[in-house]
């Protein structure tokens, strides 16, 4: 199944482009567009191959509103987030799925006078804590902080977010479906814990296997002649899901890699790379700046421009 180009791209000029390169990316729809323009800009061909699908469903959303609402029983309305002293987002999915939820609550969740709530996000995540986001938290913002870690990491916030002295701390993240769940969220919920937070799990939105086809897109180009140049995961679980389709044509990674043996197989931060290489797919090129994607097509760039220097 070929999936429909995410906006019109012109044909990548030679100056520009190291041999018109067709870069293969397994990131859900939410992130897709980004990272296909940061792959046609370097003059390069995307390949869009959605292995994991990243949504909101009404199960969720009811989750966050048991969060946002007033609790009952008591004489001044205000909502359980009144608790927490942080809300920890680990991911884009996480704040956008939130903001969701909070535009369609009557009331802001917390009220103009009582103590601050440190919120956090990684990376570029973090430009979707803007005005408009934290008005809807509360009529008051010097009730909110944001905390950008320098780290861009779920281990990384852990650190910047300090020692919890038994505070609690809201964290929403995926629930997984048809996949296993990366170490990644319990490790983060566990790392909290171990500095003293009481983490609240929260599941804000579903990540689930795009399913059995999900691969088709990567099985016909591998069996081209020139196949695919480079393929970038953006998550454990995109690696998952990629195996699996594997399966279902018959084939596993390993078999890819004889089918392409000129592929960089290129990993979205230190977390991605980890994950990928426990489930067998071994790791050419890790992003060392992972706040944003520009940080994996700059190593894919660094990567071929250094072969080619040692090839010349």
């Amino acid at each position: 199944m070929q999936h429909p180009p995410l906006f019109p791209f012109p044909v990548p000029s030679p100056e520009n482009s190291r041999r018109n390169c067709v870069i293969a990316f397994t990131t859900p729809q939410n992130y897709a567009p980004r990272l296909s323009e940061l792959i046609h800009l370097k003059g390069w061909t995307p390949l869009w191959c959605p292995t994991v699908i990243v949504e909101s469903t009404e199960q969720t959303i009811s989750s966050i509103h048991h969060y946002l609402n007033p609790r009952a029983g008591i004489d001044e309305p205000n909502s359980f987030l009144e608790e927490f002293s942080s809300l920890a987002f680990t991911s884009r999915t996480g704040i956008t799925a939130f903001s969701q939820a909070l535009s369609i609550n009557p009331t802001p969740p917390l009220t103009p006078n009582g103590e601050i709530l440190t919120i956090t996000a990684l990376g570029n995540d973090a430009e979707l804590l803007d005005r408009d986001f934290i008005r809807k938290m509360c009529a008051n913002p010097e009730r909110i902080r944001v905390l950008v870690p320098s780290i861009a990491t779920p281990s990384g916030l852990v650190e910047a977010l300090g020692i919890g002295q038994g505070r609690k701390v809201l964290c929403p993240v995926p629930l997984v479906i048809g996949l296993n769940e990366p170490p990644v969220v319990p490790k983060f919920l566990d790392d909290l814990s171990k500095r003293g937070w009481i983490p609240v799990r929260l599941d804000a939105y579903e990540t689930r296997w795009a399913g059995a086809k999900c691969a088709e897109d990567v099985v016909m180009k591998s069996e081209e002649e020139c196949g695919f140049d480079a393929i970038v995961f953006t998550s454990t679980g995109e690696v998952e899901g990629l195996l699996k389709s594997l399966e279902e044509f018959g084939l596993d990674w390993s078999m890819v890699r004889r089918r392409c043996p000129r592929m960089v197989v290129a990993a979205h931060g230190p977390v991605t790379a980890a994950g990928a290489e426990s489930l067998g797919v071994g790791i050419d090129v890790v992003s060392s700046n992972f706040g944003s994607f520009d940080g994996v097509v700059d190593a894919l760039a660094h990567k071929w421009k250094s072969l080619e220097n040692q090839e010349s």
